[in-house]
């Protein structure tokens, strides 16, 4: 299994559904209410430009799954995934070109996380080759990432490509989209008992020990999906990359579905309209590119 791809990472500066006459539903959205009050935070100074405005605050549902126990379940599900390609010889080695390039595009992206989760500071991050004709890539919870040959051969994909998959996938990690997956299971599960079973944590272990084993398999809604677009065009076009490469990426995208959206793009907004969702908010990041390009 490879090192981590930072073990101190550097400091950097960067500037309910309405409630319905179901009681269920009527608990669940008293309960996020409360966690919003509960827990709510000042916005992140990255907000303040870009994208911020379009995303808005982190779900109230992943309230109800502690962080830390999310991530230590995606270390060890990482860790087991790595293992198992080695066994096979289809983990990418350290020196391999393709493992360079992706932690390289990395490191550039990775400081630009802190201002949307404070937590990713602290994570160790690692980036790994998986050899799999798949056309996918991911980032765990705890920052875990990987790419499987497939997406990088199939589509030949350009550094900018690659970071705008990268960052996309990043930024499901720093939104918590599988923290808020799990915590939306556990409300569903414990149901009127909720409010009480959450002070004591009651079956919430429960429910991550039941989603937490999923977490390489979880598939996000398309709002997520969205969501993870915006943050990572921006994380992209922070780091110096062209964020006009989302077009092309999901043109070449879409050209290897064939009809049939690879596992990637299984749950995305697609085709025409996600590309022009791309075009539509290029102009707040374009700016955010052209300042990294004249600071170098």
């Amino acid at each position: 299994m490879s090192e981590p791809l930072f073990r101190t990472p550097a400091t950097v500066s960067t500037p309910l559904p309405s409630a319905a006459r179901n009681p269920l539903r009527r608990h669940l959205r008293a309960l996020a209410l409360g966690l919003g009050l509960m827990g709510a935070a000042a916005l992140p100074a990255a907000w303040a430009q870009g994208v911020g405005d379009d995303v808005g605050k982190n779900s109230a549902f992943t309230k109800l799954v502690p962080a830390s126990q999310v991530e230590q379940a995606a270390v060890q599900q990482y860790a087991q995934m790595l293992r198992e390609a080695q066994s096979k010889n289809a983990l990418g080695s350290d020196n391999h070109p393709q493992v360079l390039r992706l932690r390289s595009i990395a490191r550039r992206l990775i400081p630009y996380s802190y201002e949307w989760n404070p937590r990713a500071r602290d994570w160790r991050w690692e980036v790994n080759l998986i050899g799999s004709k798949q056309i996918n890539a991911f980032c765990m919870p705890a920052g875990k990432i990987a790419f499987y040959t497939g997406i990088l051969d199939q589509l030949k994909l350009t550094d900018d490509e690659v970071a705008m998959v990268m960052g996309h996938e990043i930024a499901h990690a720093l939104r918590e989209h599988a923290r808020e997956r799990m915590g939306k299971s556990a409300a569903t599960n414990i149901g009127v008992n909720v409010i009480s079973s959450v002070l004591g944590f009651g079956q919430i272990g429960q429910t991550l020990t039941q989603y937490g084993a999923q977490l390489l398999t979880l598939e996000f809604s398309r709002e997520d999906e969205s969501e993870a677009d915006l943050v990572g065009m921006e994380l992209a076009a922070r780091a110096g990359f062209d964020p006009r490469a989302g077009v092309t990426l999901w043109q070449k995208m879409t050209a290897a579905s064939k009809g049939a959206p690879p596992q990637f793009l299984s749950t995305h907004p697609s085709g025409a309209t996600r590309i022009a969702d791309i075009e539509r908010k290029l102009p707040k990041v374009m700016p955010l590119y052209e300042a990294a390009r004249k600071n170098g």
